[in-house]
């Protein structure tokens, strides 16, 4: 005779049988060193809000530290570092390899590797008269050094400098660059500031003048191209931002410059022009040409 049984009661007489199995077969699973695998938890394929913020403040963040203390972007606007550096160089500044004695005790002091101003290094720094446009040129005298030129001659200390990065223009030869310190300033006392002319007609010895000290004379290697020391004095130490790593783009200057426009429309068609002509006056062989 069969029996029926609801299948309520079928469930529940299964799942009986179930927990009376043998401890052996029941902990089969355990012993045998494998574990049931747990359900992955579900993934959330959407980033929240909080997480873009985040991001967002740790990228401004990362990108503030980077202008202030470590790099900053700079465009050559004149020929006066030529052959070194051409117009239209874009530049990668190191704004933090001489900041050794203004940065010392700061909490990132002890991580940059600092070092002093070497003869021969190429500065950025601010124009110490007007409104203080950034210029790039080369250090010649030291604090305490001694400087004069003759003939296109450097003299530091006595001793001729060896200028292999120095190059002259003998269609525009400078005759203030054949006798610095010039022994007259009367003909060039209306091109020089008053504070510079001053000190040349006073510090003058011996032909020479002495750098004071936390200055620096600098000149650009374009030696009759160059608005420089000769002409408005030192640069004070807290005036230097930099030194040039490399060139990371370079541009030369237009071939012809285009006509103003007088339409919104030409206005768009010129953008556009100067757009597409960018790979062709691309400097290609200088991006990331190093400095020195």
């Amino acid at each position: 005779m069969s029996v029926w049984l609801k299948p309520a009661l079928r469930r529940k007489m299964r799942a009986m049988s179930d927990e009376s199995a043998p401890p052996e077969q029941a902990s089969s699973a355990q012993t045998s060193g494998e574990s049931s695998p747990k359900p992955a938890a579900p993934s959330n394929p959407y980033v929240s809000t909080e997480d873009y913020v985040q991001s967002l403040l740790v990228t401004i963040i990362l990108a503030l530290f980077a202008t202030t203390f470590l790099v900053q972007a700079f465009k050559i606007p004149s020929a006066s570092m030529s052959p070194a550096l051409l117009v239209g160089d874009h530049l990668l500044v190191n704004k933090f390899i001489f900041a050794g004695e203004r940065d010392a005790g700061k909490w990132y002091d002890r991580i940059l590797p600092y070092r002093a101003i070497r003869r021969g290094d190429v500065l950025v720094f601010k124009y110490p008269y007007e409104n203080h446009p950034y210029f790039v040129k080369r250090v010649i005298g030291l604090p305490g050094d001694r400087v004069r030129i003759a003939g296109q001659h450097v003299y530091v200390n006595g001793a001729e400098l060896n200028e292999p990065y120095a190059v002259h223009d003998p269609m525009r030869a400078d005759p203030y660059m054949f006798d610095f310190p010039p022994k007259n300033l009367d003909y060039i006392s209306g091109e020089i500031p008053p504070d510079w002319a001053n000190f040349l007609s006073r510090n003058v010895q011996h032909g020479e003048i002495t750098v004071p000290a936390d200055h620096f004379f600098v000149l650009g290697d374009n030696r009759d191209n160059s608005s420089d020391s000769r002409y408005w004095g030192f640069v004070p130490r807290d005036a230097i931002v930099g030194s040039p790593i490399f060139v990371y783009w370079s541009l030369s200057p237009p071939r012809q410059a285009l006509p103003p426009a007088n339409t919104r429309a030409q206005d768009i068609e010129d953008f556009f022009k100067r757009l597409l002509g960018l790979p062709h006056r691309t400097r290609w062989n200088r991006t990331l040409h190093e400095v020195h």
